[in-house]
């Protein structure tokens, strides 16, 4: 089994927020782009979307607190808005003031509540399989997180075929078979100390229905859905948006479908940015 620290690469750098020792990447020049990954994920999961974007902008990613080579917070607050707060002020400690913000799922939560509670920094939105709205389906491992008998277990272990059979269900069509690095290094991220606990908190963290404010966002707005996904009514609650939905694609739309999401991305980006 890999160790999350061999997931280390020259691009890894670490910075200091809120007492938190985080992970991030920084590449490429132009308009900033912050992309914030899902739940039992890490920034790696956007390698080969970044790699299609660094050559027209900077591209920023971390692995958000309670995920990859950051780690759990020691106050266990996985609230949605104070990972909303904690991304601004890691932007502000990277001198960055505006910027794009693409998430795919919880990162997308986090994305769209950045966009309501930062108006000032966030110039566009790209949602991926953003989570929110209260009737969108929870993940089998989110569900097993919230059985009382079975998160004490939860919290420290998990086999390898757990993750394997958690990432096939969340994949779609396209994605025929499942690469065996991609469960390897989800697996490694997870069982990094701290991570698994950090899992069963977020899941069991009442999170604050914020729905009823998503028309209040005016800034340009994509909405990226992989096909049969619910709980996406962006769209239709953001006046400035456009939707794109990608046919045979399921939860992890930026690792199922990296190069046409990014076609998406830098057409959107292209548009509606300040160069």
């Amino acid at each position: 089994m890999r160790n999350a620290e061999e997931y280390i690469n020259k691009t890894s750098k670490f910075i200091s927020v809120d007492g938190m020792h985080v992970h991030y990447r920084r590449e490429g020049s132009g308009p900033v782009i912050l992309l914030l990954h899902g739940s039992g994920s890490s920034l790696h999961c956007f390698d080969q979307l970044a790699d299609s974007l660094v050559e027209t902008f900077e591209v920023v990613r971390l692995d958000l607190p309670g995920f990859g080579l950051t780690g759990p917070r020691r106050d266990r607050d996985y609230r949605i808005q104070t990972f909303s707060t904690f991304t601004a002020r890691f932007m502000s400690a990277l001198l960055i003031e505006r910027f794009s913000v693409a998430g795919n799922s919880l990162g997308g939560n986090v994305a769209w509540n950045m966009a309501l509670d930062y108006p000032d920094r966030v110039e566009s939105l790209i949602l991926m399989n953003a989570t929110g709205y209260p009737e969108k389906s929870m993940p089998s491992a989110m569900r097993l997180a919230r059985n009382p008998l079975l998160k004490p277990l939860l919290r420290r272990w998990a086999p390898r075929k757990a993750t394997e059979d958690s990432v096939r269900k969340l994949v779609g069509s396209k994605m025929a078979s499942i690469d065996d690095a991609l469960v390897d290094r989800i697996h490694a991220m997870m069982s990094r100390k701290g991570n698994r606990a950090a899992f069963v908190d977020l899941a069991n963290t009442q999170q604050a229905d914020r729905t009823g404010d998503i028309p209040g966002i005016k800034v340009p707005t994509l909405v990226l859905s992989g096909e049969g996904i619910d709980g996406q009514h962006f769209a239709r609650d953001i006046a400035n948006s456009r939707e794109i939905t990608f046919g045979g694609v399921g939860h992890l739309l930026p690792e199922e479908a990296p190069v046409l999401a990014a076609e998406a991305i830098r057409s959107h980006l292209n548009n509606v940015v300040r160069r």
